[in-house]
């Protein structure tokens, strides 16, 4: 499942919550709607994901895969 951060007008939230609430829990899980998470809060948040990232800037650039190949 793939997490996406959106900013959302005020004057379209309602819809914009309504059509989210029509999907089931399984497709879509509204995770949190007052407060904004950046990306690296979010990221922090995650167990274990500040030293993995710690790890592979250790990795040798050579060890690396090119972006098409992911």
């Amino acid at each position: 499942m793939q997490t996406v951060t959106l900013k959302i007008e005020d004057s379209i939230s309602d819809k914009f919550l309504w059509l989210l609430n029509h999907f089931s829990q399984n497709e879509v899980k509204i995770l949190d709607q007052d407060e904004y998470v950046s990306d690296d809060e979010y990221l922090r948040s995650i167990d274990g994901m500040v030293e993995s990232i710690l790890e592979a800037r250790k990795e040798p650039i050579e060890k690396g895969v090119n972006k098409d190949d992911l």
